[in-house]
């Protein structure tokens, strides 16, 4: 069984930076596809970043060149790092587990239970 647990979020101003962290299972990196996702209020979840087992990055066209997906395999943690933030960034970030590369949240086998990131103007 994965279990994955967010950490990191909370309330920071436009233009300031936010590293989200996700605790998974033993194993659980090594074996499958890591990604964010975030959901907006009133929002479908839509897909932030993808990290591939061999390392290879995907971004969402709105955070690329801004968030930055890396892992920790030594501590079995999933990290997001958000520079620049902007206000449309506002939303509940979660972490996911996939047995196959996807930016679908359909595809997704597991999820964290969330971390709510404000971002205020």
């Amino acid at each position: 069984q994965v279990q994955l647990v967010e950490s990191g979020g909370g309330l920071v101003q436009v233009g300031d930076s936010l590293r989200l962290s996700c605790g998974a299972s033993e194993r659980t990196m090594s074996a499958y596809y890591m990604s964010w996702f975030r959901q907006a209020p009133g929002k479908e979840r839509e897909f932030v970043a993808v990290l591939g087992l061999t390392g290879g990055q995907t971004y969402a066209d709105g955070v690329r060149g801004r968030f930055t997906i890396s892992r920790d395999d030594a501590k079995n943690t999933l990290h997001l790092q958000m520079d620049s933030l902007e206000s449309e960034d506002t939303a509940t970030y979660y972490c996911a587990a996939s047995k196959t590369w996807t930016v679908r949240s359909k595809d997704i086998e597991y999820w964290g239970q969330g971390t709510q990131v404000t971002v205020s103007s």
